[in-house]
């Protein structure tokens, strides 16, 4: 079993790590990479987590210990993973730190204090600034261009709908797929949302703009799909990506755990043609879609789909929402000016 210097592990991190195939035809080092770094994305490795020491993880794997550290120092310049002096290598905690309550009205209390400064200077008094103040009405909100980038524009569409339902109506959320980005053929952004895999990527092609990492789960039809496989059913699940082919074992170890029979394979297997032949339910990954055709009637296709964590949505990306909403409106007038 799996363990840390301190023989302890996050059970996430075990599971993904344990996906981990050495008869896959997958290299193991592109299968270990991607297990840590989806499963990262996905919230199932949280941010702080500390990663077993290379030895550990190598020996318990039964890989090189080369291979492991090519793999964490691959994680660290992805900015998924960071080395601590004298703690080891932790998950990167991404989330800008939310303000306090005492922080925020101290602010909320300079701008009283600027507003009555600057009616003064009107030659106004207090009673007219308080009573200006009591007949205002609440600014509307300053209007943002959302960008939210996918590798599959179906399912990033998914993703901007679910997010444009948290968001101000006047808000625009437009789903662009990375090949249109790289093309150049995307609208302007006044912020950018993608899976963390997709973080480094997508930084440098927004090189103005901030680029927010969402993390994703598999979604409720995905889930409610997976947990009613009946259990005696030969189950073949097939990856797009060669990297995800741990993490979406894991997955369904994790929301099927009843399942006897399951053969997970990239879709480039050459055995895959007959593994779907004989299997009772097909689980493909976004991407894979095309190997629904010429399934037989008997057979059960599912989807394994991703969704925004809701909870992330509002503890970390409505925050960073609202701070982009308040730096374009404080640069409006003065843009105006020029």
């Amino acid at each position: 079993m799996m363990q840390t210097d301190t023989d302890k592990i996050d059970p996430a991190l075990a599971r993904i790590a344990a996906a981990v195939d050495p008869a896959s035809s997958v290299n193991v080092s592109v299968q270990l990479r991607g297990a840590l770094e989806y499963g990262i994305a996905t919230g199932d490795i949280p941010a702080n987590t500390r990663l077993p020491s290379v030895r550990r993880l190598a020996a318990s794997l039964k890989l090189s210990p080369v291979t492991v550290s090519n793999v964490y120092a691959a994680l660290q310049d992805r900015g998924h993973v960071e080395g601590r002096v004298g703690s080891g290598t932790f998950v990167t905690d991404r989330a800008p730190p939310p303000a306090s309550q005492s922080q925020r009205l101290a602010a909320f209390e300079r701008q009283i204090a600027e507003l009555i400064q600057s009616g003064r200077d009107l030659g106004l008094s207090r009673q007219d600034i308080a009573f200006r103040i009591a007949m205002a009405t609440s600014a509307p909100a300053t209007p943002l261009r959302i960008l939210v980038l996918g590798t599959f524009l179906e399912a990033t569409k998914a993703y901007a709908e679910d997010l444009h339902a948290l968001l101000d109506a006047a808000d625009s959320v437009t789903a662009v797929s990375m090949r249109e980005v790289e093309a150049g053929e995307h609208p302007d952004a006044d912020l950018v949302f993608c899976p963390h895999t997709l973080t480094a990527t997508a930084t440098p092609l927004f090189p103005d703009v901030p680029v927010l990492g969402m993390t994703l789960i598999p979604n409720e039809a995905t889930r409610i799909a997976l947990a009613g496989i009946p259990p005696e059913a030969e189950v073949t699940a097939v990856s797009y990506f060669d990297d995800f082919l741990p993490t979406l074992k894991s997955g369904i170890d994790r929301f099927a755990p009843h399942l006897g029979r399951v053969t997970a394979v990239p879709r480039g297997d050459p055995a895959l043609p007959d593994l779907v032949t004989r299997a009772d339910v097909l689980i493909y990954a976004t991407g894979a879609e095309y190997l629904r055709e010429g399934l037989r009637s008997d057979q059960t296709a599912i989807e394994y789909r991703h969704t925004p964590d809701s909870h992330a949505l509002r503890s970390e990306l409505l925050p960073a929402i609202e701070a982009a909403r308040s730096n374009i409106s404080k640069k409006e007038p003065h843009d105006e000016n020029n």
